[in-house]
């Protein structure tokens, strides 16, 4: 286990608001009672409301300070990744809402920052956002329908009627999710072929065979 997991899985041990023996804890994350002792002593220092010495025991006072959320090493990696990804139009009102989520997520964090985390860098650079994706973002919130003037494969433009369930990132390609009025049947059409977008009329979200959770039972099978 690595070092900030530990530490993670000490806070979590913790938070219960008991007393703690370095014996218990040790036992519990895998490690000698010395390096329970130095791991309590950086926790203390970076700022955790630990109280406690060798021979007694250690409890966290006042948890309910903490934020709700506490990230091991590994989800702050995905999150990072993610949010380097959304980031990186600086365009898309999204991107600036995930430049400050990250800020705010960096400051709230209750892990101790050790500077040995791992940078999660991005592999090729997505394009960017296609101009339609804060129409359609906002379609979805509210169900509103979708007119879209589309390209197929074939290079022929056609007009679909649809009801817009989701938006992915597959590398470097956008999609939309949705239940194609014509087809009577779910699609996913490329962000880069919808020529136009126009909202019409409010659908019902959860009629049965048409919601996103029916499309993602479909996808997974």
């Amino acid at each position: 286990m690595r070092r900030t997991d530990r530490l993670f899985e000490l806070i979590q041990t913790l938070r219960d608001g008991r007393l703690h023996r370095a014996s218990d804890l040790a036992a519990g994350v895998g490690v000698s009672v010395r390096t329970i002792w130095r791991d309590m002593a950086t926790l203390i220092a970076s700022g955790m409301p630990i109280e406690g010495e060798r021979g007694v025991g250690y409890i966290l006072r006042a948890p309910s300070t903490l934020p709700p959320i506490m990230l091991a090493t590994g989800e702050l990696e995905a999150l990072t990744y993610g949010l380097k990804l959304v980031a990186a139009d600086e365009d898309n009102p999204l991107a600036r809402a995930a430049q400050g989520l990250a800020a705010k997520i960096a400051a709230a964090l209750p892990m101790p920052r050790l500077g040995n985390e791992p940078e999660a860098s991005p592999a090729p650079k997505p394009s960017l956002a296609p101009a339609h994706v804060p129409l359609i973002r906002a379609a979805i919130a509210s169900r509103q329908r979708l007119s879209l003037a589309y390209v197929g494969r074939g290079g022929v433009e056609t007009f679909r009627e649809v009801r817009p369930l989701q938006l992915d990132l597959s590398g470097r390609i956008w999609t939309l999710a949705a239940w194609c009025e014509a087809r009577s049947g779910f699609h996913r059409f490329r962000l880069d072929r919808i020529v136009e977008a126009v909202e019409t009329a409010e659908f019902f979200a959860n009629e049965p065979g048409k919601t996103l959770a029916d499309f993602q039972a479909l996808d997974a099978d």
